[in-house]
């Protein structure tokens, strides 16, 4: 039982799935660390390589295919507006699928949380802060009710999250009006879409996430190396440190650029989305890889039983990670709110629980559950936003997008099957 509940060592981050390329105890050398990467992905270890080489293939042929436009600074940020909400939702359904649960519900969750936002701005004139709460801790009440119907009742998540999945249509219907719209012409709620940072700011963010980074890394570094743990060579901690940089000041300097369709008029700056998708990514990256609750998680999806029996409130984890999803949906819904500038009774159902589904396993969620990290979220929802947003200036019909984004998403859990079939079959 010990080895099932073992929780990963300081050269893994939770999950079972090293971080890049990380040392096995005693690969104390650039060349050790690189051959030991290559060994696990030969053992079915894949981990985000097939989400970047997705994000590297497409970016590549949509720029071929679209020099013009795909990689200009206008489109790029386009690019990060449509892939937020889709990433959010995607952040929370990664701590329901490292159970091997599912949440159906999630999409048409993230319309209802809005709607009770927008109803508020619109019907009742509350502050932005007061419908943002509203639309929160209906997220969180949310999440508790489907969470206890699966933890505490014991019927499947699959059935419930179903059943609510076309509850909440409802509800959302109910509250807006068939064939009604709720505008949201909040100046703060519109900003997370349509203002961005200043420039100047932007760079200070963007140097202090990269310190930050370097900082967490290094000392990481440093307390693994006195306690005589495994760790990774100081090399390859400066090579993550760099391409993390690196990316930052890519993106940064790219959104920096005046991107204005007309002359006279200054558009520039990183979208508020940017750092509003980035603050999620660490918060919850802390809580499942620092913190006992996501370690037990972990251990929940993984063996269920095990950890029951290791003392785990096995319950309380379902329930968690339901509220969890659930918040995250609702914010979900405010991003994708303030794009559209309206919440319909359709917001929030179609293709956008897919999606999210989607991003989260193309990034290197295992539906099979004990799998996956925070930052696959990202991954994948960049593949799913950079197909739409690629397809979208070829012109294409919308009937490629599903077929394609299907094709992905399959690929994606396939390479999950053969790689868990693979691990298993290699003792890793």
């Amino acid at each position: 039982m010990s080895s099932t509940l073992s929780t990963p060592t300081s050269a893994q981050e939770p999950g079972g799935a090293p971080s890049g390329f990380e040392a096995d105890r005693g690969t104390d050398s650039l060349g050790g660390t690189v051959r030991a990467y290559l060994d696990r992905v030969r053992g079915g270890d894949l981990g985000a390589l097939p989400a970047i080489l997705g994000i590297v293939v497409l970016g590549l042929l949509f720029f071929v295919l679209r020099p013009e436009t795909f990689l200009t600074p206008r489109n790029m940020a386009n690019l990060a507006d449509q892939a937020a909400p889709i990433i959010i939702l995607a952040m929370g359904l990664v701590f329901i699928l490292l159970l091997g649960e599912i949440d159906l519900s999630a999409g048409v969750v993230s319309g209802v949380c809005a709607a009770v936002m927008a109803k508020l701005l619109a019907d009742a004139g509350a502050p932005w802060y007061v419908s943002v709460l509203a639309a929160i801790v209906t997220g969180v009440v949310i999440g508790l009710f489907t969470g206890s119907l699966v933890g505490m009742v014991g019927i499947p998540s699959f059935v419930v999250t179903l059943a609510l999945f076309l509850g909440w249509q409802g509800f959302t219907l109910r509250l807006i009006g068939e064939g009604g719209t709720v505008p949201v012409r909040d100046p703060v709620i519109s900003a997370i879409s349509d203002k961005n940072v200043p420039v100047a700011l932007g760079w200070v963010l963007a140097l202090l996430t990269i310190a930050v980074y370097a900082a967490l890394q290094l000392n990481r570094f440093r307390v693994q190396k006195a306690r005589g743990l495994a760790h990774a060579p100081l090399a390859v901690v400066l090579v993550r440190i760099g391409v993390i940089a690196a990316v930052v000041v890519l993106v940064t300097a790219v959104l920096s650029v005046d991107r204005a369709p007309a002359v006279g008029v200054v558009l520039a700056g990183v979208p508020y989305a940017i750092p509003l998708v980035v603050l999620l990514l660490l918060l919850l990256t802390f809580v499942l890889g620092r913190t006992s609750f996501g370690r037990h998680v972990y251990a929940v999806g993984g063996n269920a039983e095990a950890a029951r029996r290791a003392g785990i409130n096995v319950t309380r984890i379902r329930v968690a990670v339901f509220v969890i999803g659930s918040t995250l949906a609702a914010i979900s819904g405010i991003v994708a709110a303030a794009r559209l500038g309206s919440v319909a009774p359709g917001s929030g159902g179609g293709n956008t629980l897919l999606y999210a589904v989607g991003a989260a396993v193309i990034g290197g969620t295992s539906l099979f559950g004990g799998r996956g990290r925070v930052r696959d979220a990202v991954l994948g929802g960049l593949v799913v936003a950079i197909i739409a947003n690629g397809l979208g200036l070829l012109g294409t019909e919308a009937y490629l997008n599903f077929i394609i984004t299907g094709g992905v998403l399959l690929l994606a859990a396939s390479v999950d099957a053969l790689a868990r079939r693979r691990a298993a079959a290699t003792g890793h």
